[in-house]
């Protein structure tokens, strides 16, 4: 055999098994891969750690989210041992994307950015103040859940008999573009922002006239941290019904960047309910239209709820969250599964 056929071999057996790995990937189910992250990081913890990271999955913990900066329950980062952090993190890799990982993890180090801005001793401003809590006992079948929540993210995930709910979820970037310093340019969340733009400048006048609904930006997203989405009834703004091809193009492009910052099968599943929604979609704008000005914008359809705002310390500090209207914290399916089992629905 001559080199150049051995070094052919070896580089369609690399492409064999290439494609092999990226084939079993796909195949890992992704309620499994929390199961397996979250028992590994459990078991690395003390008993004492592990007390304050677990609850049950029935207690009212679950429900009280937020994405300011104050103290949460659960076990942040900076109270673990150098070896439990990565596993902590893989439990944050396991519930995201690698687009969606990426995203999170630059919000969180954003801390030290606001730290060096706002001469903050490091007790208000830390990147390691980000707490992770477990509901109920991983396992592939039956109820558990878990949140990974600090400062701009709080990341909700409920799984169901192997099925699992991603809502509520919060990315938020202060600032929204580092302006000076050696990670000026930084901007974790520009595809959210400069698509929500395009869609609403490729309107030509008579479409933006419907979907602007203020001509002033509201202060901050209008579901803010409620138990329930705000916003639920007849929506206002432009219907996708009443959009051109391009603008459709460009509002799926939007919502697709919403949904695949988790894994394909959860984004998968958000992207079929926004098929199921047809023409029941809608798109809202209000504030400026200009790069620099505030500005709100929302997607809604009868089962979800995107919401972006970009209006705080002078346009430069963004909140974005999605909403199901009925399923936010699985308790669409929870009710479902109780149905089924002949017990109580839990309470809503």
């Amino acid at each position: 055999m001559t080199v150049n056929s051995d070094a052919k071999r070896r580089l369609v057996i690399l492409a064999m098994s290439i494609l092999l790995l990226t084939s079993a990937y796909q195949r890992i189910h992704t309620a499994s891969v929390m199961e397996d992250t979250a028992k590994a990081f459990l078991a690395s913890l003390t008993p004492e750690q592990r007390a304050q990271a677990t609850f049950q999955f029935t207690d009212e913990e679950r429900f009280d989210w937020h994405y300011i900066p104050k103290p949460r329950k659960g076990l942040p980062l900076l109270e673990m041992q150098p070896f439990q952090k990565p596993l902590a993190m893989a439990l944050l890799s396991s519930g995201l994307s690698q687009r969606g990982f990426i995203k999170a993890t630059t919000i969180m180090s954003l801390e030290d950015v606001l730290r060096q801005l706002e001469h903050d001793d490091g007790k208000r401003r830390d990147p390691q103040k980000y707490y992770f809590t477990i509901f109920g006992e991983p396992s592939d079948h039956g109820t558990w859940g878990w949140r990974v929540e600090g400062h701009h993210i709080s990341l909700n995930f409920t799984l169901v008999n192997g099925k699992v709910v991603s809502t509520p979820d919060f990315f938020g970037s202060n600032p929204a573009r580092v302006l000076n310093g050696p990670r000026a340019g930084l901007s974790p969340l520009a595809r959210e922002e400069s698509l929500g733009r395009e869609l609403i400048t490729a309107c030509t006048p008579q479409q933006r006239s419907v979907a602007i609904v203020d001509k002033t930006a509201y202060k901050d997203i209008l579901t803010t941290n409620s138990r329930k989405a705000a916003l639920n009834g007849h929506p206002s703004g432009l219907q996708i019904s009443s959009m051109n091809g391009k603008e459709r193009e460009i509002l799926n492009s939007l919502i697709e960047e919403y949904a695949y910052s988790f894994p394909e099968p959860v984004a998968l599943s958000r992207m079929e309910e926004v098929k199921k929604s047809g023409n029941n979609l809608w798109f809202a704008w209000a504030g400026g239209e200009k790069p620099g000005e505030g500005h709100y914008y929302r997607i809604q359809s009868p089962s979800f709820l995107i919401e972006f705002d970009d209006t705080q310390d002078h346009a430069n500090h963004i909140h974005s969250v999605w909403r199901e209207f009925d399923g936010d914290w699985g308790l669409d399916l929870l009710k479902e599964h109780y149905q089924t089992s002949h017990n109580y629905p839990p309470k809503s």
